[in-house]
């Protein structure tokens, strides 16, 4: 089916530990690195840069030079605590019995959720059922939305 596919040579070399599509792979074919039980895992801020919350799984993510002038921000916490909820789901639904890993999926959401309540007390909701909490719907349009930053960091 694939002629420059030769299994003899590439037998047993699907390593996933590289972060890399393998030369076992053939073109065209979806590849998706099997997760082991209790892979490393990087901090939030490198799991937000890398693209991805386990190394074994990392595949090259470039952000935009403006997204770096975020970092530190209340939003770029709340983003980065909503990733890691994200992957530690994903990751939970094929690894369902590792009880380290759905305690650390409990701490964040407890995080993520702290997070957001500050955000939105500083920033206003961000989704409009979060606008029920406010005192009327004009805290869901007069907002500060995220995208009206301008390009050097400030108000537009």
């Amino acid at each position: 089916m694939y002629p420059e596919h030769d299994s003899q040579t590439n037998s047993g070399v699907c390593d996933d530990s590289q972060g890399m599509l393998p030369q076992c792979a053939p073109l065209a074919v979806p590849y998706v690195p099997f997760q082991q039980n209790n892979p490393k895992r990087y901090s939030q801020q490198e799991a937000l840069a890398n693209g991805t919350l386990f190394p074994g799984l990392n595949l090259p993510f470039h952000i935009k030079a403006e997204a770096v002038k975020v970092l530190g921000t209340q939003l770029a916490e709340l983003q980065a605590l909503e990733f890691v909820l994200l992957e530690l789901g994903l990751y939970l639904d094929t690894h369902q019995n590792d009880k380290e890993a759905f305690e650390l999926f409990r701490q964040y959401s407890a995080l993520e959720a702290e997070a957001r309540k500050r955000y939105e007390a500083t920033h206003g909701p961000l989704t409009q059922s979060a606008a029920a909490n406010a005192d009327s719907w004009s805290a869901w349009l007069e907002g500060d939305w995220p995208w009206h930053q301008s390009m050097e960091g400030g108000d537009k």
